[in-house]
């Protein structure tokens, strides 16, 4: 088991810290406007459809006793 967490971490590492890796870092923080940038074209704008939306009708709200004490710090204090 011990070999096998060795073999991970060193196969991660190996790759983290490759080249190949590095230049992909460093080509993408180079460009991230650019990238963002072609990202954002793509982007659909969505039209606005809430004008006839039905109102959520909570009938739970008079029922709720706020008057009631809670007891959950009581229960800790057990």
């Amino acid at each position: 088991m011990l070999f096998l967490v060795a073999l991970f971490i060193l196969t991660i590492s190996k790759y983290y810290f490759s080249n190949k890796n590095l230049d992909k870092k460093s080509y993408n923080r180079s460009n991230i406007e650019e990238i963002l940038k072609e990202k954002i074209t793509d982007l659909k704008v969505l039209e606005n459809d809430t004008n006839s939306i039905i109102e959520f009708n909570n009938s739970l709200d008079g029922e709720i006793n706020e008057d009631k004490k809670r007891n959950f710090w009581d229960l800790l204090k057990k």
